[in-house]
């Protein structure tokens, strides 16, 4: 059993996934694409409406069109984002998250709600890491 910095006990394995670098290739490649900057910025814009790519990319900005384009790609290869073309002319895309992708925004929030009820403690380590480091 081991114990946290916070002087929990945890079981090792107890019904998570290994999160270390040498866990399931599978596991480290979906933590990556969901870790990167774009990435969680699509997602969390997708969150409030379904978005035609101009309107994301002003949303997301400073992304390039480039960046933005391999990002939904990735995320729709994932099965986070869907992309629904309308028969019009011209044609008109949609960008929206899926139910996969709804509930990784959850997970999203949680995370940020973490950083926020610990921003004031980690800008406080900051500075004193700076500090020493001077």
């Amino acid at each position: 059993m081991a114990v946290t910095a916070a002087g929990e006990s945890r079981v090792p394995g107890a019904g998570t996934p290994d999160c270390r670098e040498d866990s399931r290739p599978l596991i480290r490649s979906v933590l990556e694409r969901i870790g990167d900057k774009w990435s969680v910025s699509v997602v969390c814009q997708l969150g409030e409406s379904t978005y035609r790519f101009n309107e994301l990319r002003r949303l997301v900005n400073p992304i390039t069109q480039r960046m933005l384009s391999v990002t939904l790609r990735a995320l729709e290869r994932d099965g986070l984002v869907s992309r629904t073309v309308h028969p019009t002319m011209p044609p008109r895309v949609d960008y929206a998250l899926t139910g996969r992708g709804l509930s990784l925004l959850d997970v999203l929030r949680d995370l940020a709600g973490w950083a926020d009820a610990h921003a004031e403690e980690i800008g406080s380590s900051r500075a004193e890491f700076d500090a020493q480091a001077q």
